[in-house]
């Protein structure tokens, strides 16, 4: 309850407190925009309830206030399962990032490969998509068209590994605003594929070969090569945007637990994506510099004395 004011107000307060009463009506919404996302929780609500009712679940990507309706929350066993599963997969982030870093080594190249592939026809290509596609993201242009786009292929990649899980697919929403998918099955590669595989990129990759097998188009791996500089710069650029911004996939799945495996995956997408690109890097260079990582993080850890560690004094 509100205690009595007196009715005696200087005059000096009076256009403080009507600008702090304007400040705080600046941060709210209109009463149409109210209406607007009432209208749209309430729709994605009934949805839910729909589809639990057979038996699904929702999976969202959130960007406008929602993140919080209908996720699930792990209790303190799983935590800690996450929490050690992380990082237990900790050296591994380590070998395979050093294993990206030194793949030049393993090819015979150490020296000059990661200049030889700056300067290469193909990455001057692949470069001009990706600085275009940073132009549209930090300026802003068609940023809400950019974020439809980004969760279409964020949800139709939820989608796709839930049919390879064995799982089905209810339903799927999509808007600029967030979207979610109906699901009976969920887990976390499911929950966090969309975080490291580049959705448009493969549309690309596919439709690029599709057309190779029957067509011969002038210029068709200069077009390839920056078609998916700026479907991959695209997707690495709004995921780094969406992650902040309270995903449930994340909370789903522990935050930590899942910002490792992304970091994880993103590292083995890209070591992937260069022995496709590059005919002097192959899967055995890559396996070969990965044996070499482990074994250096092998003898760096058994140069580390634990015991006198713990036993220093501080």
């Amino acid at each position: 309850m509100f205690g009595m004011r007196s009715r005696r107000k200087s005059i000096s307060s009076r256009p403080r407190r009507t600008r702090t009463r304007n400040s705080r009506r600046d941060g709210r919404p209109t009463l149409r925009q109210a209406f607007h996302d009432a209208n749209l929780r309430a729709k994605q609500r009934a949805n839910r309830r729909m589809g639990r009712r057979h038996g699904l679940s929702s999976m969202q990507a959130a960007i406008a206030g929602t993140a919080d309706d209908g996720m699930i929350h792990l209790n303190i066993g799983q935590r800690m399962l996450r929490w050690l599963t992380a990082l237990m997969l900790l050296p591994l982030c380590v070998i395979a990032t050093r294993a990206l870093l030194n793949v030049g080594a393993a090819s015979g190249a150490k020296q000059t490969f990661w200049r030889d592939l700056l300067i290469s026809e193909h990455f001057f290509y692949f470069g001009i998509g990706c600085v275009l596609m940073m132009g549209w993201f930090f300026t802003g242009v068609l940023e809400r068209l950019f974020l439809y786009f980004y969760v279409l292929g964020h949800e139709l990649t939820h989608a796709v590994f839930v049919y390879a899980c064995g799982g089905k697919v209810g339903g799927i929403h999509v808007t600029a605003d967030g979207g979610y998918v109906m699901t009976n099955k969920s887990n976390a590669l499911i929950a966090l594929s969309p975080y490291f595989v580049p959705f448009w990129s493969v549309v690309i990759l596919g439709i690029s070969t599709m057309i190779g097998l029957f067509y011969e188009i002038p210029h068709h791996d200069h077009a390839l090569y920056f078609l998916v500089g700026f479907s991959w710069s695209f997707h690495l650029l709004w995921t780094l945007w969406m992650i902040p911004r309270d995903q449930p996939d994340l909370k789903e799945n522990g935050v930590f637990f899942s910002l490792v495996v992304i970091y994880l995956a993103n590292v083995v997408v890209i070591s992937i994506l260069l022995c496709l690109a590059l005919d002097d890097l192959s899967w055995h260079h890559w396996y070969n510099e990965l044996v070499n990582s482990w074994e250096y993080l092998k003898s760096f850890m058994s140069k580390i004395d634990i015991s006198s560690i713990l036993n220093t004094k501080i």
